[in-house]
């Protein structure tokens, strides 16, 4: 986004470059960007399946931390923070596209107990594995694409960006439990969309 080149020196850690964003600091700014630009366009472009989109969302997602960097309260990492902006982004992307399939709003009954989620538990998929060819791969990205909005967002999040379930339940603003019924429903989702090329 910049071409700019900047010294990451000069804010050697996370509490440095906030307090940076948090003066004003344009370098500060531009050094946000290019340590954070990849994965959230990597986020985008996994949800939206659209370069100009993707590209959209990045700009506005920075856009809209710069503005409102000191309503950053530095509970959750800077990292965290900004892939809530992209994910809402990208969201909003979305619902501008179609009538959404879910709400993000709608209520999820939860069972008690971890019994809804023992069947698919130990089943992951690895995307960017390298023993993985590029004809699986395409058809894994395909069938990502295919999900409904709210559980390929929890998806991407859980399984290809790594982060836990509870990071992906601050993210999305919802509670762990919807993050972990959506996850299932995400994982049979898929394997339903993969059994006929992998029978």
């Amino acid at each position: 986004m910049t071409g700019i080149e900047i010294d990451l020196d000069i804010y050697p850690d996370e509490a440095a470059l906030v307090a940076g964003l948090k003066r004003g600091d344009p370098e500060a700014c531009a050094c946000m960007i290019k340590q954070y630009a990849p994965r959230v366009y990597a986020i985008a472009i996994r949800m939206l399946n659209d370069p100009d989109d993707a590209e959209e969302v990045l700009q506005e997602t920075f856009i809209s931390a710069c503005k409102n960097i000191n309503k950053f309260e530095e509970r959750s990492a800077l990292g965290t923070w900004l892939h809530r902006i992209a994910t809402n982004a990208a969201l909003m992307h979305l619902r501008k596209r179609k009538h959404r399939e879910v709400s993000l709003d709608e209520p999820i009954e939860v069972q008690d107990g971890d019994d809804i989620y023992r069947e698919v538990q130990d089943w992951t998929l690895a995307p960017d594995d390298h023993a993985m060819n590029s004809e699986v791969r395409d058809v894994l990205e395909k069938a990502i694409s295919e999900l409904p909005d709210t559980l390929r967002t929890v998806f991407i999040l859980r399984e290809i960006e790594g982060y836990s379930t509870e990071e992906t339940a601050q993210i999305l603003g919802i509670s762990v439990s919807a993050a972990k019924v959506r996850l299932h429903r995400a994982r049979l989702r898929l394997r339903q969309l993969l059994a006929p090329h992998f029978a």
